[in-house]
This record gives structure tokens, sequence and C-alpha cells, in this order.
């Protein structure tokens, strides 16, 4: 696996999101007349930065981290980062996307880039294709649909072990900040943020 190929399909991705911020405007003015689900974001990348890709890489390979669950593809950016982490330490990802078309793209873009021998990418409610996972979990990485990230949670959380790390994205927005205060309530788990609140690491005490 090329490490250069891998961050030019990056770079592409990045280039294709460039017109999510005008799409991201349309899409929120639906919000006027009806609540959004996860359908009207099809088209958009919602993607991690670049800085936070790398540095999640960098966590992968510093703590040895094998075993990774994603919660949201998307069209795979995230986790062509996660790759390259689990290239190091010779791990594997499991991913999940609700929307088939985004699946699909990311199942290409795995594919071009070289590491579809890494990613077990799962189509679907995350509820369901995670239910029976048995797996220990050494890093669990939220970003995708907000309301479900406590219940994910809650389901995978005996998959945890003390160098267990959940990485939650979006972390300033409400559905997430709700999240955050329940699991903050618990004494097992300690809170991390990072870019100032955008994003916070929960670690097992």
């Amino acid at each position: 696996m090329n490490k250069e190929k891998i961050n030019t399909v990056i770079d592409e991705l990045f280039r294709d999101s460039k017109g999510d911020f005008f799409k991201m405007i349309k899409t929120v003015s639906k919000s006027v007349v009806r609540p959004l689900t996860p359908v009207d974001f099809k088209d958009l990348y919602l993607s991690i930065s670049k800085e936070q890709g790398e540095d999640l890489t960098k966590l992968v390979v510093e703590k040895n981290y094998k075993n990774i669950v994603e919660f949201g593809t998307s069209f795979g950016i995230s986790t062509l980062y996660l790759a390259l982490g689990a290239m190091e330490t010779n791990g594997h990802i499991i991913t999940t996307e609700l929307i088939t078309s985004k699946a699909n793209k990311a199942k290409e873009t795995f594919k071009k880039a070289g590491v579809d021998n890494l990613i077990d990418l799962r189509i679907g409610d995350a509820m369901k294709t995670l239910q029976h996972h048995k797996d220990p979990i050494d890093l669990l990485f939220l970003d995708g649909w907000k309301d479900v990230y406590l219940p994910l949670f809650q389901m995978l959380e005996t998959n945890f072990h003390p160098n267990t790390t959940i990485y939650v994205d979006n972390a300033n927005m409400k559905e997430t900040q709700q999240f955050l205060d329940v699991i903050s309530q618990q004494p097992t788990y300690r809170l991390q943020p990072l870019y100032n609140g955008k994003v916070f690491l929960i670690s097992i005490l």
C-alpha cells in the first residue's frame, strides 16, 4: 500500500468537497419547513479537516490501535486517514454508512486508494450493522447522525477496554453536547476537548 497514493486520493476528495458550504446552506434551509434527515445530506461530504485527519492518523499510530470502528463513513475521507494509521499498526477498520449512494462511492474510493482490504464497510443503520459486534474496540470514531451517538455508544460499551478512545466529532452541536453531558456524569470516563471544543476525546478511567 502506497501512502502517497492514499494522500493523493484524499486531496482529490477535498477538492470535490469545496462546494459543500453552499450545498449546506441549501440543505439547512429545508429545516424551516420540516426536520432534516440523513438523506438530506446525501450529496455533502461533511468531512473532517486535514489537520484533524493527520492528527487522527497520529493517534492510531501512537496508541498502536488495531481495532477501529467508525460511525459515519460519508465519502470516506476520515476512513482514509484511519487507514493510513492502520497500515502502520496492522489494524483493521469497520465503518458504517446509512446512505447507500455514499457507501458505494466510498467503496470505489477505498479501492482506488488501495486500502479496501483494510476496511469493512457496512451499509445501513449502524444500530443494526454493529448490533452483534463482539470484538474489543481500540478506537471508536463518532461522526454520523448525532441522535445515534448515545444509543450506539451504550450498545458498544461492553467492547471498550482501559486503552479505548472514543473520538467525538461535531462536539459543538446541540445534540452532541447532550450526549457529552450524559457521558460526563459517569465517573468511569474522562472527556478532553480539542480544536476549541469541536472535538472531544473520551477515555476510560
